[in-house]
Formats: structure tokens, C-alpha cells, sequence
């Protein structure tokens, strides 16, 4: 029996409780020093744009071009790119960025696998905790442009719909880019979400297609071309309360 072990078996239920307890106190605290750090980190790079794809596609893929590309134009344009920072579609978005004149940021998560960070990044923010990550994707960004993925970027990209939807972020765009693949799953949206009540069908209004990484951009810019980037007082609230 290991030492650990052993000390747990001498512990009377009581004491053995008091540890649990201790022990999840200090892990909140470890959870309020990862937004700490990233907030102070990532405060200067707006405006941004969070791309989500796949960590799982090839560099010789047409899908890994597209996003280094789409990366590249909103980095010249003046956007923060950020991403997941590991490999796959995260590492041509952060490839991309890195090229461009404005930071190329990578939100990367630790895993039981661990994920490597990708080497194209001018800012790198290591998190131990997925929703800690999640709301740094959110806290900063201007818009959200979402590659084919699996169900990681499925998540992120529901996560987006639900906190605009339900009003606890600002509306902004939320583009989907290379309609093809997209498109079983926003006609099972309508088909079958809309058609049962699940949804109104005007929240589908909330989502764009693109595929050419000159449309997204242009996107982008036509959303905000009457209202500016910075958040409004009410956005700010909002996202202090996310």
C-alpha cells in the first residue's frame, strides 16, 4: 500500500473529509489564478476573432489552407487571431496570424494526451480547465469563425449560439466557412429544431456562411461598420457576468 494510501486509511471519515474539502478550496483558487493571468495576459489584443476548427486535419488539406488564409487576411486587417493552439486547423489559423501584423494568439488546453502547443504563436495561454478557456474565446472576441471540426468545435460553436441567443454576450457575427459541410447540420436546425419549437426561427438569423476568406473578412467589417468595436457599456457589463 503507497504512502498516500495509508495515510488516507489512518484518517478518521471526519478528517479524511476536512482534506476533500481543503483540497477543493485550493483547486478554486487555482481555477481564479487561470483568469487572472489570462485576462491581464489577453487585455490589449482586441479587436479579435476566435476560429475554431479541427485539431485533426492534415497540413496537405484544402481545409488547413482555407483557414491559415482566412487567419492571414484578419491578421493584415488589423484582427488578433485567436485559436485553440494545438495542431490541425488551431495551428494554420495560429500559422496564418503569425504571418500577419497583429498577434496570432493560441488558448490551449492541457489534456490526458497531452496537447502540444503549435510553434505560431506570438501570445500562448496555457489552461488547465476547459470553461476557464471557453470564456477567454468569448471575453475577447469581436467575432467568431468556425471551420469543419468534430465535436470539440461543435461545442464551441453551440456555446456561441446559446450565449448570444440568451443575451449574456453581445450579438456579433458568427460565421460557419465551407458551406458544404455545414449544411446537414443547419437544415436539421430548420427541419427539425424550428419545426418542434425548440428554437424561434430567426435564431438561425444569428449564423453566416462564407467560404472564400475575403467574404469573411468583409463580414466582419460590414457588422461593425456603423457601430465601432468597442463594446457598449452594456455589452461590458454582460461579459463582466459571463
Amino acid at each position: 500500500m503507497g504512502e498516500k494510501n495509508k495515510l488516507a486509511a489512518a484518517m478518521s471519515p471526519e478528517l479524511a473529509e476536512r482534506s476533500r474539502s481543503a483540497r477543493e478550496s485550493w483547486r478554486v483558487f487555482g481555477i481564479m489564478s487561470e483568469f487572472v493571468e489570462a485576462t491581464e495576459r489577453l487585455s490589449a489584443i482586441r479587436p479579435a476573432v476566435s476560429i475554431f476548427g479541427s485539431a485533426r486535419t492534415p497540413r496537405e488539406h484544402p481545409w488547413y489552407a482555407l483557414g491559415e488564409d482566412i487567419a492571414h487576411q484578419l491578421s493584415e486587417a488589423g484582427f488578433s487571431v485567436i485559436s485553440g493552439g494545438g495542431p490541425g486547423i488551431m495551428e494554420a489559423v495560429n500559422k496564418g496570424a503569425y504571418r500577419g501584423r497583429s498577434p496570432s494568439v493560441g488558448l490551449n488546453i492541457q489534456l490526458p494526451h497531452e496537447q502540444l502547443a503549435n510553434p505560431y504563436q506570438d501570445i500562448s495561454q496555457s489552461f488547465r480547465h476547459f470553461f476557464a478557456r471557453k470564456v477567454m474565446f468569448v471575453k475577447f472576441a469581436t467575432a467568431w469563425v468556425v471551420l469543419p471540426g468534430g465535436f470539440g468545435t461543435l461545442d464551441e460553436l453551440l456555446e456561441a449560439l446559446t450565449l448570444v441567443q440568451t443575451g449574456k454576450t453581445r450579438r456579433m457575427p458568427i460565421i460557419l466557412v465551407h458551406g458544404a459541410f455545414w449544411r446537414g447540420l443547419l437544415d436539421w436546425m430548420r427541419e427539425t429544431l424550428v419545426r418542434e419549437g425548440m428554437i424561434d426561427a430567426g435564431d438561425l438569423d444569428l449564423l453566416q456562411i462564407h467560404d472564400e476568406p475575403r467574404e469573411v473578412v468583409e463580414a466582419i467589417f460590414r457588422y461593425y461598420g456603423t457601430r465601432g468595436f468597442e463594446p457598449s457599456a452594456l455589452e461590458r457589463e454582460a461579459l463582466l457576468n459571463l
